[in-house]
This record gives structure tokens, sequence and C-alpha cells, in this order.
């Protein structure tokens, strides 16, 4: 029997190789490798698919994090609540700007940080708050912004793996001041490298990350550096990738909830926790199809040996990572991210999967429990 990898991103090309390849070799032709026409195209297209008046293409998702804390002036000193489960750029992006970490437990439903496990995160010196839709699944944002507006703190929100992911009818990434997005090739919207964009609301903070992707350099006016900034452009090749794919991601989407809904239909009876897709104006964008058992490695070593992926998102919460050792968390303090860390599984999930072959799927995660 064919492999059943986790993502096929080789399955996802093959379909739109001539026209990438066209789009490639007009972008080379053109000479016009930095902030060129492909980029202000994209960036116009992202932002009125996700509902925003302004979208500022960057290098990657974590510069994607990293920027509107800096153009915010947060920095050494502050203290930015994130979730204690989740990848690690979403930390990583608060110490770059100088400022700490500061962990939330998450919600052992949604596996999300919600209202009440940020509001417990809170201290005096924290600036800001990073929710992130973990999985493609939306957090509460609702409550989250009203935390937010009645303690004055900022909000980022990482929607890197949420594309097209909605909250109550609206996008994410449109709640707060920011919303942050990857382009990761494994993404739903994938790059082929490194990518990212952020999505705002606010026309001077759209100019505030113009200019610190750039060097710190005003467009338009060349040598002249208003802030101290770096390069986080985002590369006018990969642009032209991303726009040849963003006019298939609403479909694509589709497919995936699709193929997500076929996984809940066949599964729901067995000793599983499945993933919430969501109903009405609120749904999930099936970036992963996360399951959960406290069988976890062993349903892994099964499906491997029929060649279904399987993939561990994450192992070790955050807060127990070597590289915030400095802020001295113990075992014990976040129960609830680290029953996700021991128990959660994705399988096969993407657009080029047919019925068929989650229909396989379920078949050997059905004979694992026989």
């Amino acid at each position: 029997m064919k492999p059943i990898p986790l993502f096929n991103l080789k399955a996802q090309y093959q379909s739109l190789r001539a026209e990438m390849r066209r789009t490639v070799l007009k972008a080379l032709d053109s000479g016009a490798y930095i902030l060129g026409p492909e980029i202000r195209a994209f960036e116009e297209e992202f932002a009125r698919l996700t509902g925003s008046p302004f979208c500022v293409g960057v290098s990657s998702g974590t510069s994607a994090l990293e920027l509107p804390l800096k153009a915010m002036g947060i920095g050494p000193g502050d203290e930015v609540v994130v979730p204690a489960f989740t990848f690690v750029a979403t930390a990583s992006a608060v110490c770059a700007t100088g400022a700490t970490p500061r962990f939330a437990d998450i919600d052992a439903g949604t596996l999300t940080a919600g209202a009440a496990e940020i509001g417990a995160a809170l201290t005096k010196r924290t600036r800001a708050v990073i929710p992130v839709h973990l999985y493609g699944r939306s957090s509460e944002m609702g409550p989250i912004m009203t935390l937010a507006r009645e303690k004055g703190l900022a909000v980022v929100e990482d929607c890197a793996q949420a594309h097209l992911a909605t909250w109550r009818g609206h996008q994410v990434g449109t709640f707060g001041d920011a919303g942050a997005f990857s382009f990761y090739p494994s993404k739903n919207l994938g790059a082929a490298g490194d990518a990212g964009a952020i999505i705002t609301k606010s026309r001077r903070m759209a100019e505030l990350l113009k200019e610190l992707r750039h060097a710190g350099q005003r467009e338009k006016r060349r040598y002249l550096y208003l802030r101290v900034g770096t390069n986080a452009r985002l590369d006018e090749i990969q642009a032209a990738v991303l726009r040849v794919k963003l006019k298939r991601l609403a479909d694509w989407t589709a497919r995936r909830r699709k193929i997500a809904r076929q996984y809940v239909s066949e599964l729901k009876d067995l000793p599983i926790i499945l993933p919430d897709l969501g109903v009405g104006s609120t749904q999930h964008a099936c970036h992963l199809f996360v399951i959960r058992l406290k069988e976890r490695n062993r349903l892994a070593e099964h499906l491997k040996a029929d060649g279904i992926g399987t993939g561990v998102y994450y192992p070790i919460p955050l807060p127990y990572q070597p590289a915030f050792a400095a802020l001295k968390h113990r075992r014990g303090q976040f129960p609830r991210a680290e029953e996700a860390a021991n128990t959660v599984l994705a399988i096969p999930i993407y657009a080029e999967m047919t019925s068929a072959d989650v229909a396989r799927v379920c078949s050997r995660i059905r004979s694992f429990f026989k």
C-alpha cells in the first residue's frame, strides 16, 4: 500500500507545477527582487482575503510575532503572556525584544489559553498577550479581548496555524492589534521556504512594521533610518509562490474541513479525544488533526508500521524547555499543558488526501483498539 504521510507537499506542488514555474520565472526575469510588485500584490490580496485593512509581508512567522511587539515599544522589563503549550517561536519572539515570556496554562478542552488562564498569569509588568490559535482552532477571542481592554494590554494573535479560521464570523488575526501568520511550507498556505505576514487595522502600525522589516528605513526615503530595525522582508519569489497558492486556499480549507469531519464520523466511538471543529460561524482551519490518548506512542508505532505518518505537537511544554531554564519553572506548574504534551497525536490531513486515504487511517486506528 502507498504511504500516507502526515503532510504531502509534493502532491500539492505537482498540481501547481506549471503555474508556479511560470510565476517564479516571471519574478526572476523582472529583476525586482526586493520589495517588488509581487510583494505589494500579495499584501493587498492577503489583506482582502482576511478582511484586514493592512498587511505587511515579512521573512517568517517568527518575525511576524516579533515586529509588532517591537512596534509597540515592548522590551526589557516587560512581560508578555503566552501559552505554555505552543511552538517555541511564540515565546522566543518575546525574548527577541528583551521582554520576558510569562507562561499561562491551557484549557483542557481547547488546548488554548483562554481569558481565565491568561488572567491568572498577569502581573504588574504584563504589557501584552499572545493568544495562539493552536492547530487551526481559534482561541476564545471575545473574552480575551475584553480582558485585554480592561487591563490595557496589547494583543498580538499567533495565527501561524490558523489561516481562514474564524471566531463568531470574524477571521482570526482581526481581533487584536496585529495578527501574525506563518507561511512555512507545511502550513495551509505555505511558501517554498520561510515567509510570514502581519495583518493590522492600524495604518500607523503598518507603517512602523514596514520600517522595522527594512532596517528602520521609511519607504522611499533611502538611507534615512528613523529607528533601529532589522532585515525581515518577505522575499519577492516567495511572494510570487504564495500568490499562486492564495487563490486555492479557500478550496483547500474546505477540503481539509471535509476530511476532518470524516475523521470525526469514523472515530467518534473510540476511546480517544477528538478535536472540536467548531459550529456555525466559528470554524477550525484544520491545519492539524490532533487526537488525544494515553497510548499515544504505541498508536504512533502501530500506524508507522502501515506507512501512516504521525506527529507530536508538542512533546515538551515551553516552561520546561532548556531555553527557558532561567525562568525556574518546576514540573507540575502547568498540569494541563503537561497532560496535552503526553497525549496529543497528529494524524494525516492535507487537501490532496482522498476519502479512501482517510478511511484507511481510520481503519488502522480502529484495529489498534481491537
